[in-house]
Parts: C-alpha cells; structure tokens; sequence
C-alpha cells in the first residue's frame, strides 16, 4: 500500500476519533480534553525516544535546542489541559489546522511552485502554505454557520491566524528532525510518521490560545 492510501485511511481513523471524542462530549463525558492530553504525552515519549537514540555526538552539540524543545512540549501539556476544558474551542482549533493542513499538503502537491524553505522541508511550497490558510480559514468560517447559523467575521480572522501559526510549528518540527537526522519521529501512525509529525500544527498555536484564555 503506497504512503498516499495510508495517509488517507489513518487520516480518516482520526477524524472519525475526533468525532467520536465531540459526540462524547455532547452527552457529558469529557472526551475531548482527554485525548489532547493523551496525544501530547504520546509526543512528549516521542521526543525523549528520539533523543536516547539519536547519535551521542548529535546530542551534545544540539543539547540546549533539544532541551528548549521537550520542555516548550511540557508547556503545551499544560496548555492542552486548559484548552480542552472548553472543548468546543479545541475543536475548532483542530478542525481549522487540520483543514489547513490538508490543503497545505494537496495544492503543494497540485500546484507545486517555489519551495518555502527547500533546505528544512523540501515539499513545502509557497502555493501550499497559501492554499493551507485558505481552507482553515474556510473551515473556521463554516463552523461558525453550521454551529450558530451566522457569520461571525472574528472567526475569519481566527481562521488565519490558527492556520499561519500552526504551519510555523509544523515548520519548527521540521527544523528538529533536520538537527536530529530524523525522517519522522516515531510510526504510530502509519502514512504520517508520529503523533509530533501529526499534530505538529499545534506546538504555537496551543500554548498562545491558552495564554489568550487566560
């Protein structure tokens, strides 16, 4: 099976999980909450892993980096337990960055065009990073008008903002597993690589929005 059918079929196992977790939600149980702080952990195990296995040489010369980088996961710990109190934000966050993330990934596929940055990730076009704010954007605007029955213009500016921020975090994981020798930094999750490949898009956008909370 080609890593493109393995992407969409894992793809779709964690959408229909997110909408198992809202449905929970609606009936009482803080499901939502729950799983933002199970995957964040399962990133933080990631991110120890890679460092035991990474070459010591590698370790030393990166160490101050690599320990900036687990202790900002351990912040977004806190922040996940904070935001998922209010599970109806996170899921906005997560239908935005997801939706910013798929169209990052197949109009930089379609589209092609100038690289972002070639150096740390070679598939990251300009056309992607652009089309990737559009359709969180979109994805902010229709939860609005399917949530409340309105357009509220403050969710488009949410929209992008989410959807900018959490491209910037996908490029700083990027950044890591470059200092790291890494491809991706674990195989949970087949077609994707790890849980901090996968949710990526939140390293920035979490600890802000609980900070915003606040």
């Amino acid at each position: 099976m080609s890593d493109t059918k393995k992407r969409v079929i894992v793809g779709a196992i964690m959408a229909l999980v997110v909408v198992l977790a809202a449905l929970a939600e609606y009936f009482g149980i803080h499901a939502v909450k729950y799983l933002g702080i199970i995957i964040v952990l399962t990133m933080i195990l990631e991110m120890i892993i890679c460092m035991t296995h990474i070459p010591k040489e590698t370790l030393k010369s990166n160490q101050i980096t690599f320990s900036i980088f687990l202790l900002w996961l351990f912040v977004m710990l806190i922040a996940v337990s904070s935001v998922g109190s209010r599970p109806w934000i996170m899921l906005l966050l997560l239908l935005i960055i997801s939706f910013a993330d798929i169209g990052a990934w197949f109009f930089g596929r379609w589209l092609g065009g100038d690289k972002m940055w070639e150096r740390l990730s070679a598939a990251k076009t300009w056309s992607g990073q652009i089309a990737g704010i559009l359709c969180g954007t979109f994805a902010s605007i229709m939860y609005g008008l399917l949530g409340a029955d309105t357009f509220m213009p403050q969710l488009m500016w949410i929209g992008i903002s989410i959807s900018l921020l959490s491209q910037y975090g996908d490029l700083t994981a990027s950044w890591i597993k470059r200092k790291m020798g890494l491809k991706d930094f674990g195989r949970i999750l087949p077609g994707h690589g790890g849980m901090l490949d996968r949710f990526d898009g939140w390293i920035y956008v979490l600890p802000l929005v609980w900070l915003i909370m606040l």
